[in-house]
C-alpha cells in the first residue's frame, strides 16, 4: 500500500505542485489549506505516514498544529516536516522541540529536494536532521525547480530554447514561484522570459517585446506599483496588458492596480498554475479578437 502524505499549505499554487509531484512519486496524497482544516481531517480520521507543514498560516499556524497534535495520543507519533519561508533559528529550535523531523526553507529548495527527503523519512530509520536546516550551504545546489522536461531561466533571466508563441515576462521575486511560472508557462506553448526586480524587468523589455506581462507587486527596492505607473507612462510599453499575480488582497490594493491600468488581479493563494496559465491565455486570445 502507499504511503500517504498530508500536505498543509495554504499557497495553493505550491501546495498543488507539492501534490502533484507526490502523486507522480507513487504516493496516496491529501492536502489541507491551513491549520485549522488540517486538524479537522486528522481528527476526522486521517492518518499520514508524514505530514508536510507550512508555519505561516490562516485560522491556525504550523506551530499550535503540532502543538494539538503533540497533545492527541493519537496523532503524536505522525512524522511531521516542516516546509515554510519562516527560517528564524528560534522558530527551528521550537519546530524541532514539537517533534519536527526536518526544517526546509521555501526559498532554497526544490520540488525534487523535498521527494528526496521524504523518501529518506518513510524509509526504514531514515531521518534528517532538522539542524542541517541552519546550514544553508549545504542548500545551494538545490536551486532549481524540476517540474518538467521544459529547460530552467538562464542566468540573464531568458528562457533558452523557447516554444514560439505568445510572449511573456514573468516579474517575480520569489525564486521559487518565478521557476514554476516559468516552466508552466513554457510547457504550455508560451515563450517566456522573467526577471526578480524592476531593474532586471526594464532590461528584459529593452530587447524584447512580450505580449504579456504577469507582475508580482511585493518586489525588492522598486514594488510592483510603481513598476506599473512606469510601464502606462511609456509610449513604448503602454499597449502590453499587465496582469498582477500578489499575495496582496485587500480591496485598496486591487484598485489601486486597476486604477494604474493593470488588465486583472489575480491573489497568488487563490489560484492555482492552471488557473494563471487559463487567465493568461484569456487576456491574449482577447487582443488577438
Amino acid at each position: 500500500m502507499s504511503k500517504k502524505i498530508f500536505v498543509v499549505e495554504d499557497d495553493a499554487t505550491l501546495r498543488n505542485v507539492l501534490l502533484e509531484k507526490l502523486s507522480k512519486s507513487g504516493y496516496a496524497v491529501e492536502g489541507a489549506e491551513d491549520g485549522e482544516a488540517a486538524l479537522q481531517k486528522l481528527q476526522n480520521g486521517l492518518r499520514p505516514d508524514l505530514m508536510l507543514l507550512d508555519i505561516l498560516m490562516p485560522r491556525k499556524n504550523g506551530m499550535e498544529v503540532m502543538e494539538e497534535v503533540n497533545a492527541n495520543p493519537v496523532l503524536k507519533n505522525i512524522p511531521i516536516m516542516i516546509i515554510s519561508n519562516s527560517g528564524q533559528p528560534v522558530e527551528i529550535e521550537r519546530a524541532k522541540e514539537l517533534g519536527a523531523k526536518d526544517f526546509l526553507i521555501k526559498a532554497v529548495f526544490d520540488p525534487a529536494e523535498v521527494l528526496e527527503k521524504v523518501q529518506n523519512l518513510l524509509s526504514e530509520g531514515g531521518e534528517s536532521p532538522v539542524s542541517d536546516a541552519l546550514q544553508p550551504e549545504k542548500k545551494e545546489s538545490a536551486q532549481q525547480v524540476v517540474l518538467s522536461e521544459a529547460p530552467a531561466p538562464d542566468e540573464t533571466g531568458g528562457q533558452p530554447e523557447a516554444q514560439e508563441g505568445h510572449g511573456v515576462l514573468v516579474v517575480e521575486d520569489d525564486k521559487f514561484l518565478r521557476e514554476l511560472f516559468v516552466r508552466k508557462l513554457f510547457s504550455s506553448g508560451f515563450t517566456v522570459e522573467n526577471a526578480s526586480d524592476a531593474k532586471e524587468a526594464f532590461a528584459v523589455l529593452e530587447r524584447w517585446k512580450p505580449d504579456l506581462i504577469l507582475l508580482d507587486l511585493m518586489l525588492p527596492d522598486i514594488d510592483g506599483f510603481e513598476i506599473l505607473a512606469r510601464l502606462k507612462k511609456d509610449e513604448r510599453f503602454v499597449a502590453i496588458p499587465v496582469f498582477i499575480l500578489s499575495n496582496l488582497g485587500e480591496q485598496k490594493d486591487i484598485d489601486r492596480a486597476m486604477n494604474l491600468g493593470a488588465q486583472g488581479f489575480m491573489v497568488k493563494v487563490n489560484f492555482n498554475l492552471e488557473d494563471i496559465v487559463s487567465r493568461v491565455q484569456e487576456v491574449l486570445n482577447g487582443i488577438k479578437k
